[in-house]
């Protein structure tokens, strides 16, 4: 693809990243966090301050107060309370929902606030700082309606390579495309996905069905390092306290949210392209053979790619779902659950 530089124009784009939807690493010490101190506890009232929050209506929302909760686990970017009589309260935080640990009965903030569950250990606190109120909480009955609500992406630390690749490979995007693509690849969103592509020297806008076999290898070992690392860093930062610092701006990483940086590789500022409600930050030197992308071209490129809103990104499963023949090997499901011999510290 023919490239030429540009002066990258995001006056107009300003504040529109502030927030970033929490990725496999932040959900996944939600989960150990929220698992460890409530698991085994009765839900006792579960308090809406926006009945827009529940996006379910059968079953009512009140018919899971009283029931003991089994465990917290993940599917996706999704937090899953698994409670008895087979009743799952399914939260997704979207891109500014954020949970707080409160003392029993806490109130819900007035301005920010949407929801509270009541244990007795505890009140889990649901906030969203955006205008645009896009989380959500649904109540389902039975595994088939918790299935149903799995976009179908592939858990990435639990892939081998050759599950990887074909699942890659089973459509022809822009790299940058496919791994935050949930019914590709579970939990990647904006943040992690710029770091991974950053780790495997590869460019945001590669084409999947031109990758050669050692770069798809290349991006398998970056995906894993980088989930996994930083998953680790998150825990030690939380410590024993409940997390309260999630964001996808963070000053250790290489290139997000790192516009005019220096690259911590080679010293080349890192540069931005924005479309839409995504972005993607990148290294000339390190990842296009120091082209740099611009606008208008990668425009051109991602206009039939890419979704034009994290709605439909994330409602994409409900007009096209992954093939029942999953490539041998593959795990069937994407729930995660928290590891009990890693208790978070």
């Amino acid at each position: 693809m023919h490239v030429r530089e540009s002066a990258l124009r995001h006056v107009h784009v300003i504040g529109l990243f502030s927030h970033r939807m929490p990725e496999l690493p932040d959900v996944t010490v939600y989960m150990e966090h929220l698992d460890r101190l409530v698991r085994g506890e009765i839900l006792r009232k579960v308090r809406l301050a926006s009945p827009f929050v529940v996006r379910s209506v059968q079953p009512p929302i009140q018919n899971v107060e009283g029931r003991r909760l089994l465990e917290v686990t993940r599917l996706g970017k999704r937090l899953v309370f698994s409670f008895e009589e087979n009743l799952f309260l399914v939260l997704h935080l979207m891109i500014a929902g954020r949970l707080k640990w409160k003392a029993p009965g806490a109130p819900i903030p007035r301005k920010l606030g949407l929801l509270a569950l009541d244990f007795d250990a505890g009140t889990v606190l649901l906030t969203e700082a955006s205008p645009k109120k896009r989380a959500w909480l649904r109540l389902v009955a039975g595994e088939d309606a918790l299935i149903a609500l799995d976009p179908g992406g592939l858990e990435p630390l639990g892939a081998t390579r050759e599950v990887f690749s074909a699942r890659l490979r089973s459509e022809n995007h822009t790299l940058k495309r496919a791994l935050t693509d949930p019914t590709l690849f579970s939990g990647i969103g904006n943040a992690y996905s710029d770091e991974i592509l950053h780790a495997a020297k590869l460019s945001p806008v590669a084409l999947t069905s031109r990758l050669s076999d050692a770069e798809v290898a290349r991006l398998h070992d970056a995906t894993k390092k980088t989930l996994l690392d930083w998953t680790e860093r998150l825990r030690l930062d939380a410590g024993e306290k409940f997390p309260e610092k999630v964001t996808a701006f963070r000053p250790e990483m290489a290139v997000h949210g790192k516009h005019g940086n220096p690259c911590p590789a080679c010293a080349t500022p890192v540069q931005r392209i924005v479309y839409a409600d995504n972005e993607t930050n990148y290294c000339p030197a390190c990842q296009t053979g120091g082209k740099l992308l611009a606008d208008r071209s990668l425009s051109r490129l991602l206009h039939g790619d890419w979704p034009k809103s994290l709605e439909e990104m994330e409602e994409r499963k409900s007009s096209r779902r992954m093939p029942a023949v999953r490539p041998t090997g593959e795990p069937r499901s994407s729930r995660t659950r928290a590891r009990p011999s890693r208790a978070p510290r």
